[in-house]
C-alpha cells in the first residue's frame, strides 16, 4: 500500500518541481525520438539501396568463380595467396548519445595478389568482383548496425516518454490536486475557526 501523502506546502512545491521536471523530460525524449526516428529512416533508405545491389553483386561474383573454377580447376591455392585485410578500422559518431558505428577501408585493390603464370582473364575477373562483395559487405554491415541501435534506442526513449506521460506525470498531477485542495480545506477550517474566535470575543466584550 502506499504511504498516504501529507499535505504541507513543502510536499506540494516539491511535487510542483517534479511535475516540471518529468514535463520537461518528456519534451526532451520526445525530441531525442524524433531525431532518432529521421536518421533511422535515412539508414533504413541506405539499407534497402545497398541490399538491392548487393544481391546482384554477389550472384555475378560466384558466376565468376565458376567460371574460374572452370577454367584453373579449383582455384583455392590462388584464394589462399590473398593476404588478410588489416585496413579495415571501426569508430562511432554519436546521434543523441546513441553510438553509431563507422567502418572505415583504405584496400589495396588494383594489387593482384597472385603471379600471372597459370592463371587466366576469368580469375582476375573473380578476384576483382569478391573486392567489390567485400566492400558492399562492410557497407551494408555499417548500415545494418546504425539500424538495429537506432531501432532499440527507439524503443527504449519510446518506453521512458510512455513512462513519464502515462503514469508519473499524471501522478504528480493527481499528488498536486490531493494535496492543493486538502491545503485549502485547512484554510477554510482555520477561516472559520478564527470567526467563530473572534465572534465570542465580541459576545464576552
Amino acid at each position: 500500500m502506499a504511504n498516504p501523502i501529507i499535505p504541507t506546502k513543502g510536499n506540494l512545491i516539491a511535487a510542483k518541481r517534479s511535475l516540471a521536471l518529468c514535463k520537461l523530460g518528456f519534451d526532451l525524449m520526445d525530441r531525442k525520438r524524433n531525431v532518432l526516428t529521421r536518421e533511422l529512416m535515412q539508414l533504413v533508405d541506405q539499407a534497402k539501396a545497398l541490399r538491392g545491389s548487393i544481391e546482384t553483386i554477389y550472384t555475378d561474383a560466384y558466376a565468376m568463380l565458376q567460371d574460374a573454377n572452370i577454367t584453373l580447376g579449383v582455384v583455392d591455392h590462388f584464394a589462399n595467396a590473398v593476404p588478410i585485410d588489416y585496413s579495415v578500422s571501426l569508430s562511432t559518431r554519436s546521434v543523441m548519445g546513441v553510438e553509431i558505428p563507422k567502418i572505415t577501408h583504405t584496400p589495396n585493390d588494383p594489387l593482384i595478389p597472385y603471379g600471372f603464370l597459370n592463371t587466366s582473364i576469368e580469375l582476375d575477373s573473380a578476384y576483382a568482383a569478391f573486392c567489390r562483395v567485400r566492400n558492399m559487405t562492410l557497407m551494408l554491415a555499417e548500415v545494418d548496425n546504425g539500424v538495429f541501435r537506432l531501432a532499440t534506442a527507439i524503443q527504449k526513449t519510446q518506453r521512458r516518454a510512455n513512462a513519464l506521460k502515462n503514469i508519473l506525470i499524471p501522478r504528480y498531477l493527481e499528488t498536486i490536486r490531493v494535496i492543493s485542495d486538502s491545503l485549502e480545506e485547512k484554510e477554510r477550517e482555520e477561516f472559520t475557526r478564527m470567526k467563530m474566535i473572534k465572534a465570542k470575543k465580541i459576545s464576552f466584550a
